[in-house]
């Protein structure tokens, strides 16, 4: 499990942007648009880059992005902002902001990372063959050869047919690749002939 330190940095930065904006007192001067889409981006952006922290399997960083920034984050944020006292208020529309942003991001990357395994699996070239065939288990739809039993045109009589036929490619062999039985032969004739000359 590596960490991805450019977006661990960025999450970090991101949360303590929104830490500070959202749980000190109520000073950001109000207009007429509500803060329900800055709760959305700010959650988006923080699912987003929490989602990239961690180089771990898919499916332990769906889960663990599901659990710290959908619900610890998202709905933690609000709660700990109505308990202190900032003059600010718990509200529900907020937390739906917040989860709505959060489960977006986690979507988005979730897809994106499904994607680039793929991508990853193509580029090895590890495709799954097409089409549906059932696999073939151990012992079904097995044909002779794979038990072990040659065809009998393929199999030799007997042992003294084999042994028979041990060099039937002999004239396809060249000088240099001769049996060891005839260079045998031809050093033992000339170990003779040297006795005789002694």
């Amino acid at each position: 499990m590596r960490i991805r330190k450019p977006f661990a940095a960025a999450f970090v930065v991101l949360l303590f942007i929104a830490a500070s904006l959202g749980l000190a007192p109520n000073q950001l001067p109000q207009y007429k648009q509500s803060d329900k889409v800055l709760h959305f981006v700010t959650f988006f952006l923080i699912t987003f880059c929490f989602y990239w922290i961690i180089e771990t399997n898919r499916r332990r960083v769906i889960h663990f992005t599901l659990v710290a920034c959908t619900v610890a984050l998202s709905i933690g944020s609000e709660v700990v902002q109505g308990l202190l006292p900032n003059g600010r208020e718990f509200d529900p529309y907020d937390i739906l902001a917040n989860v709505v942003g959060s489960l977006l991001a986690l979507l988005a990357c979730s897809w994106y990372h499904k994607r680039m395994l793929e991508r990853r699996r193509a580029a090895r070239n590890y495709q799954i063959v097409p089409g549906e065939e059932q696999d073939i288990e151990l012992g079904d739809n097995t044909t002779d050869q794979e038990n072990g039993v040659l065809p009998s045109s393929e199999q030799p009589a007997n042992i003294t047919e084999e042994l028979d036929n041990w060099d039937e490619n002999a004239e396809d062999w060249d000088d240099d690749q001769a049996p060891a039985s005839s260079q045998i032969q031809a050093d033992q004739e000339g170990v003779t002939a040297e006795k005789r000359s002694d």
